[in-house]
């Protein structure tokens, strides 16, 4: 017996020597010669199987509500989503199979009336009750701010994860990690690890004050030290990255040399719905869709303490299909009780189905910029920033049309942001579009800002999505003449919080920049009660020359389809 278990160390110490025990996990090797096979060997060796499911951007949509699909080249609405329903599915996955893993990969306290009115706090009761297993947070996260971030975060009982978001000390200074860079779920002898990243242009995106006090990083700065870690340090049988960063900037990173050693990217922020795994150079990357509608499920096939195998879906959350819990339904009625009567009230009518979907036009900002009109009839051009979020609305009332509750006003834009006018040149103008363009389109995916075509009416733009960056405007009309570089036009948007006096809509150096009197939310309300029922078709002011008009992705070069 004890020959037989020094032959063993020695085996041990020789794998060692040869450089290979850093990447065989120990529950791999050879077990002694004189070994008893009973009953609980056979069944380690038995392989098993992981389950890990992701939701991520839900926005705080609570409730189902309508979702859109692509199908048979036309829209196709079906009810998805609402944490109860949810909870349902986690339930029934967990009993199924007790080695699941639930993770939320951010934007999860932003994107409803309930969010806002609570700072987010309505929601922490709600994500607990769902009993995730770990978070990332997202780039809405710091929406409040950071120290209530940090609280928000804080108050959820699972733990948190991302490796690049600093404590600024000031002057550019990094202090520690916010959060711990990774988590390692062992279950079963077996290690898997995670490793978090968020999106490092928050400070660009979103209000800059949102994340005062916070220093972001590229993935690729620690991305390899962390790797080696969580692979030879740790054993993990697995290494897979909780990112919130787009989809084009995943792929982007999963081709990266940094990134070899992670098996999975499982992504947010772009609300993309990956259902086949795009294979890249080093890891595999996936993103779930929006708003609760789905989950992505990937499952890891394990034997002998090494992955033989890796499985993934998407799974719709249907409403019908998944009947809500009663706890979490209770919760989401206690939270939500003072604030029923404003959520429910109805600003208005429509007569289409609004959404948000396609990257050039949309009906939902078709109507606030035709809301931005009406009131500021002075001004030559309105723009709007090229927002994701907000489910669509396609269900009639009583009426025949489709109602537009306040509630429904926060979920297009949770922030009420006070209207600011200015006056630029037309080459300000086209300088800017060119920017904004290549933010979405351009060629290099990490160029890639996380939102769509900017938004605007008083002009008409014809241009090609996929050309040379710089020179993808063909035309240029405001109002019935030719765009003039020399001539100074009338402008409004929504002012962002942190930014210089003289930028709106990220356009730098405006003159006369001023803030009225007016919000996003009052204008909405008062185009919505002097209009309704109004139909906010897209004019086709934005003209993409090279791409259909019905653009669901700025995602190419890979296989994968928005649907």
């Amino acid at each position: 017996m004890k020959n037989n278990r020094r032959d063993f160390i020695k085996k041990v110490g020789i794998i060692g020597g040869a450089g290979l025990l850093a990447s065989t996990p120990i529950a791999s090797l050879s077990k002694p010669d004189d070994a008893t096979e009973n009953d609980e060997t056979k069944a380690d060796d038995k392989p098993f199987t992981l389950s890990i499911l992701q939701t991520t951007d839900v926005h705080c949509q609570v409730h189902p509500h309508d979702e859109l699909f692509w199908e048979n080249d036309k829209t196709v609405f079906r009810k998805t989503g609402g944490y109860a329903h949810l909870d349902t599915y986690f339930k029934q996955e967990r009993k199924k199979n007790q080695n699941t893993f639930i993770i939320d990969t951010g934007d999860m306290f932003q994107g409803s009336e309930l969010s806002v009115k609570t700072t987010g706090k309505a929601m922490v009761p709600i994500l607990n009750e769902l009993g995730y297993d770990l978070y990332l947070p997202g780039n809405w996260e710091v929406i409040y701010y950071k120290k209530a971030m940090q609280t928000l975060l804080g108050s959820l009982n699972a733990p948190k994860v991302c490796a690049n978001m600093y404590h600024d000390l000031g002057e550019g200074k990094k202090g520690e990690l916010i959060f711990p860079p990774y988590y390692i779920w062992n279950i079963k002898g077996v290690k898997i690890g995670f490793l978090g990243y968020t999106d490092p242009l928050v400070p660009l995106r979103q209000s800059p004050n949102y994340s005062k006090g916070i220093i972001y990083t590229k993935p690729e700065e620690n991305l390899a030290h962390y790797v080696d870690v969580l692979r030879n340090q740790e054993q993990c049988a697995s290494v897979l990255i909780v990112a919130h960063l787009g989809l084009s900037q995943q792929i982007a990173l999963a081709n990266l040399e940094e990134c070899n050693g992670v098996d999975y990217i499982l992504g947010g922020d772009t609300h993309e719905r990956v259902r086949k795994p795009i294979v890249c150079k080093y890891s595999k990357v996936v993103e779930p869709g929006a708003f609760g509608s789905f989950v992505g499920k990937l499952n890891l096939t394990v034997q002998n303490g090494k992955v033989i195998k890796d499985e993934y879906e998407l799974v719709e959350i249907t409403a019908d299909k998944f009947k809500p819990s009663k706890q979490v339904s209770a919760l989401i009625a206690e939270n939500q009780k003072p604030f029923d009567q404003d959520i429910n009230t109805i600003a208005g009518y429509s007569t289409i189905p609004l959404f948000r979907y396609f990257v050039v036009e949309n009906p939902i900002d078709t109507m606030i910029l035709d809301a931005l009109k009406w009131k500021m009839t002075e001004v030559d051009i309105v723009l709007s920033n090229g927002f994701r979020f907000c489910p669509p609305r396609t269900t009639p009332d009583h009426t025949g049309n489709i109602p537009i509750t306040d509630g429904y006003i926060y979920d297009m834009f949770p922030v009420d942001s006070t209207v600011r006018t200015g006056t630029v040149t037309g080459r300000q103008i086209q300088e800017w579009l060119e920017k904004e363009l290549n933010n979405v389109f351009a060629k290099n995916a990490s160029e890639r800002f996380g939102g769509w075509v900017i938004k605007f009416k008083g002009m008409k733009v014809k241009f090609d999505a996929f050309g040379e960056k710089g020179k993808r405007v063909h035309e240029i009309i405001v109002g019935s003449t030719p765009l003039d570089p020399d001539k100074t036009y009338n402008i409004c948007a929504c002012e962002r919080d942190g930014d210089p006096s003289d930028m709106l809509c990220r356009m730098k150096n405006v003159s006369n920049a001023k803030n009225t009197t007016v919000t996003l939310h009052s204008v909405m309300k008062d185009y919505l009660a002097a209009n309704s029922p109004v139909t906010p078709a897209p004019p086709l002011n934005a003209d993409v020359l090279d791409a259909p008009q019905t653009l669901l992705t700025q995602v190419t070069g890979v296989d994968y389809q928005f649907r």
